[in-house]
């Protein structure tokens, strides 16, 4: 597993990270780009230490990605026993003190400081462009990628894009507008799609390629709603489809297996855990504990979706039946979800049931390669974004289509549903299906909320009478944003003002 320490100056950002130039590896110390980017190796060293923040408990290993879960209408807190902060992000009633919200803060720009010191180191090196402007690429991707789930998550922030050596010069950091930091995400994005491989080497898809770059490019796109270029983009992929490598799996199942790692052909760009190298935060993956069943298999139980989740999802659905746990079997005890302590409803079962050939179920640690973006979602990006751009015709419907045909396939069994869509449809009522089939397709995958935030659906799921998870405490003036960490402006004040409402 790549590895790294990381130094934070004034808990904003760490100023350098080193990774270990092999994946198995101690860290060697803390260097300055200067000081230790002499070859394209030891570039690549650098990039390894930002997936290694990525890879960590603060970010996919449990407290962001639990965030992202706890604020949909998906997923709720299933033992109100919990720490304060996991039950303030579920009620919508954070506060700029949160600790949850204050270290994924400090990780993802942990992780940004990596890559821009070994964008520093790779320019410094003064390669020929086709030598080394491909690593340059995927720095740059990994950045966007921080970038993008931070700008969602906090809207106006400090983007920094050169390593920081001089505190003194933290202090003079401010943020900097929503809009602008969208094209320097765009701006990457674009670097990539044009330098990242069409594959990267043995296929891995922890590491990105051009059709990863051009998948999020698609996203961000979609986020800002420039439909036309969403769809130009996701069609690409799909264009390129065969030449990138991806394909829908045959079994919805097989796409949360641990085992498979980079075998999962769907997947576009993953967060990769390997078991029993965790090394304190690092490759520490607690999201299975935390969707598990507490005390009945070592689980925590706080991350349970309602029951009427559950009860409203049809159960001729095959993903339904991949993404609960609804019967425990430990042993020989057999214990149905009305036995479940503190939260007597089904569990999340996903990131649970298949850890890998070492993951511990349960336990503190798998070989899950969390998919940050699978194919299947592109399909349904082209879909959202023709209609909006072109209005309902066979080949949006055609998109959605194809992920309901995987969705037939039970184990090698054919349903009957869910059933293709046939027919005339709205704009309106043809994009509410296609986010219907997000909501379901993706189900826990860490997506729902921003679908909530970029539609500005919260009072409808949370106020509405059909809502799935109640939260009469959200305000749409404030919660489709998390609060700046305040230690972050006490020992900053240029970070000021606090987003509204906090």
């Amino acid at each position: 597993m790549k590895k790294i320490y990381q130094k934070s100056i004034f808990t904003l950002l760490a100023a350098i990270v080193l990774g270990c130039a092999d994946l198995n590896e101690n860290p060697v110390g803390i260097l300055s780009p200067e000081g230790f980017y002499k070859t394209k190796k030891d570039v690549e060293s650098g990039i390894f230490g930002a997936y290694g923040v990525l890879a960590s408990e603060p970010l996919f290993g449990r407290q962001f990605t639990s965030a992202l879960m706890l604020r949909s209408d998906m997923s709720d807190i299933g033992n109100r026993g919990t720490t304060v902060d996991r039950i303030q992000v579920n009620d919508f009633a954070v506060d700029a003190t949160n600790p949850m919200v204050s270290r994924f803060w400090r990780s993802w720009y942990s992780a940004v400081g990596a890559t821009n010191a070994a964008i520093a180191g790779a320019n410094s090196l003064k390669l020929p462009e086709n030598e080394i402007n491909p690593l340059i690429a995927e720095a740059r991707f990994i950045r966007a990628f921080c970038y993008y789930h931070l700008v969602r998550c906090f809207g106006d922030i400090p983007y920094l894009e050169e390593p920081v050596s001089d505190p003194e010069k933290v202090k003079t950091i401010g943020k900097t507008k929503e809009a602008d930091v969208y094209k320097k995400i765009i701006a990457d994005l674009e670097f990539a799609k044009q330098w990242l491989p069409d594959k990267q080497t043995n296929d891995v898809r922890s590491r990105p390629s051009k059709g990863a770059a051009a998948t999020y490019l698609a996203s961000v796109y979609l986020a800002n709603s420039d439909f036309q270029k969403a769809y130009t983009e996701a069609k690409f992929v799909i264009d390129n489809r065969t030449k990138f490598g991806y394909v829908l799996e045959n079994d919805y199942q097989d796409l949360f297996r641990g085992e498979r790692g980079d075998a999962i052909k769907e997947n576009i760009f993953t967060v990769d855990f390997l078991s029993r190298l965790t090394n304190g935060d690092f490759n520490q993956d607690l999201l299975p504990a935390m969707v598990a069943p507490q005390n009945l298999a070592g689980g925590f139980g706080v991350n349970v979706p309602t029951l009427r989740v559950y009860q409203t999802w049809d159960s001729r659905d095959y993903r339904k039946k991949v993404s609960f746990l609804d019967t425990l079997v430990v042993g020989t005890t057999v214990t149905p979800y009305t036995g479940f302590r503190f939260a007597a409803r089904p569990h999340i079962d996903k990131w649970r049931r298949f850890p890998g050939i070492l993951g511990q179920l349960d336990g503190r640690d798998s070989d899950y390669n969390y998919p940050d973006f699978r194919y299947a979602e592109v399909l349904l990006i082209a879909a959202e974004a023709l209609a909006e751009t072109s209005g309902v015709n066979a080949e949006a419907i055609g998109y959605v289509n194809q992920v309901r045909t995987r969705a037939r396939n039970a184990a090698g069994k054919q349903n009957s549903f869910p059933a293709n869509l046939t027919g005339t449809f709205t704009k309106d009522e043809f994009i509410n299906l296609v986010l219907e089939e997000r909501r379901l397709e993706l189900s826990f995958e860490f997506k729902r909320w921003y679908d909530i935030k970029r539609r500005k659906l919260g009072d409808v799921v949370f106020k509405g009478p059909n809502s799935l998870e109640p939260r009469p405490t959200f305000d749409a003036n404030r919660d489709y944003l998390f609060p700046i960490p305040q230690t972050e402006i006490d020992l900053n004040p240029n970070l000021k003002p606090q987003n509204p409402g906090y």
